[in-house]
């Protein structure tokens, strides 16, 4: 296990991105597979400090939450063949975790990210209802000083114009009830990762996010 990205790993991404196409990536391939293993031996200590305070992380398997690099060209205007990061999910939908963490991989573009992404319909439901019943908890969870330190609160780029016909109009938490997603990013610099300790300090700063996620879980315990 290791606790920081090697520099080579973010290389190899600024060159999938120079030559994003199957013959420089064929020919490249040796480099992938070392970029590949120095991100998993990265989650497995990730997962490690993670499990210092979310034991059921545990039971993640790093390739298993590491995204194939290879993207899906069907449905996409953009035919590019590979993604230019890497990114893993850490529960987020996966086994019996509603909630979870993620990281993404990606030269001058990287972040760390929880919470509850895309959810069915009725998961959004119950999570709505559990914002709207249990409103001044959620708002402690989003006031504490080291949420705060680390997250500008929810994103708001996947929201609906109006509250959701289920809930009032005049609901005192209507703004948190037109989201579609229940998500807190934190940006990271290249150098945050390289740093010696990067996945122990990365651990910091989703164990702040925890609450967020034991809040979001409380509908379906």
């Amino acid at each position: 296990m290791k606790g920081a990205i090697d520099s080579s790993t973010l290389q190899f991404l600024k060159n999938v991105a120079k030559n994003n196409n199957r013959e420089w990536f064929n020919e490249n391939k040796n480099i992938y597979i070392e970029a590949q293993q120095d991100v998993l031996a990265f989650l497995e200590k990730l997962i490690e400090d993670i499990a210092g305070f979310d034991e059921e992380i545990l039971k993640i398997d790093p390739k298993k939450a590491l995204f194939r690099i290879y993207s899906d060209t069907r449905f996409a205007k953009d035919k590019i063949p590979y993604k230019t990061n890497f990114g893993a999910s850490l529960g987020m939908g996966k086994g019996n975790k509603i909630s979870g963490y993620y990281l993404h991989i990606e030269p001058g573009k990287s972040f760390l990210a929880g919470g509850v992404y895309h959810p069915e319909p009725p998961v959004l439901k119950e999570i709505r209802r559990e914002i709207s019943t249990n409103n001044e908890e959620f708002r402690k969870i989003l006031e504490q000083k080291e949420f705060r330190n680390n997250f500008r609160g929810l994103s708001v780029e996947s929201k609906l114009k109006r509250v959701p016909n289920d809930f009032e109009k005049e609901d005192p938490m209507a703004e948190f009830l037109k989201l579609k997603n229940f998500i807190v990013v934190h940006p990271v610099s290249d150098a945050a990762l390289m740093a010696k300790n990067a996945a122990e300090n990365f651990g910091e700063i989703y164990k702040s996010m925890k609450p967020l996620n034991d809040f979001l879980e409380q509908p379906f315990i």
